[in-house]
């Protein structure tokens, strides 16, 4: 009869062993399962880097095919290195003054306006065709307060240095337009530089011959290019970076790129493929 005993005091320790060992097993599991979940979440979402500058150009990173991905974004800065396809989301980039003899298709651009939040809420709820009560009859500079909480950076506004301000560029009533060298509404937001080149008109010749400005695609001259436009690389808003009163806000810069297995120096870079 003790030896009974014995026996079932002793299974049933070896059970509640068994169970405590089960159980630990199951909460490390669990943890795992706990701790892995974040990482999984945060491997799925989509990357997203910027272009040109952070806000104005972004561009969510995807495969292309297997293996090779439409952008890849820097580890270091948030910026694009490279496209695995520079036309994605582009359309032609339309009529501009003395480029009349540019192939169709041949210059692209990527349309920004339905990514304006702005643009479809001062066209449709305060700019609707209609000069709201109260606003200016003038276009001299007045502040106001409502832009002014809507984009803070026009409290500070450096663009022209207090000699231009909102409607030298803006359309009083037709908010989703800009204004053409006789103040009508004919000019898109994706096509700022229509508007930008009425006063930087060397900008504008620098940007169409190419030495001005970004553009990805191919390497020819007679080959097919994104173009990117004044707003996609200047905040028109901020153009002149706030406290430092100039130019752009600077990036960390990028390391300088490997070269590839057996190549001893990059001197084939100063060749120009093209004769001229």
């Amino acid at each position: 009869m003790k030896k009974l005993a014995i026996y079932t005091l002793a299974a049933a320790l070896c059970g509640s062993a068994l169970y405590a060992v089960s159980a630990v097993d199951k909460a490390a599991e669990q943890a795992k399962e706990a701790a892995a979940a974040p990482a999984e979440a945060a491997a799925k979402e989509p990357l997203v880097c910027f272009e040109s500058r952070k806000g104005a150009s972004e561009i969510t990173q995807k495969e292309v095919k297997p293996g090779l991905p439409n952008v890849k974004c820097s580890p270091t800065t948030g910026a694009a290195l490279w496209y695995g396809d520079p036309y994605e989301g582009t359309v032609p980039m339309g009529k501009m003054p003395q480029m009349a003899n540019l192939p169709e298709g041949q210059a692209v651009v990527r349309p920004r306006t339905e990514k304006l939040n702005l643009v479809a809420m001062c066209a449709t709820a305060c700019h609707n065709g209609v000069v709201p009560p109260g606003f200016p009859k003038h276009k001299k500079p007045v502040p106001i307060p409502t832009m002014e909480g809507m984009l803070p950076e026009v409290k500070d506004f450096q663009h022209g240095r207090g000699a231009i301000w909102c409607l030298d560029c803006h359309h009083a009533t037709k908010r989703d337009k800009l204004v053409d060298h006789y103040g009508d509404p004919s000019i898109s937001f994706d096509q700022p530089q229509l508007l930008c080149g009425k006063c930087h008109g060397d900008k504008l010749r620098d940007w169409r011959d190419g030495i001005h400005g970004k553009r990805i695609g191919e390497f020819a001259s007679t080959g097919k290019k994104r173009w990117f436009t004044c707003t996609e690389c200047h905040n028109p808003h901020n153009v002149q970076d706030g406290e430092r009163n100039r130019g752009f806000a600077q990036l960390q810069p990028e390391p300088a790129p490997q070269l590839p297995k057996g190549m001893k120096d990059a001197r084939h870079e100063k060749l120009h493929p093209i004769p001229h």
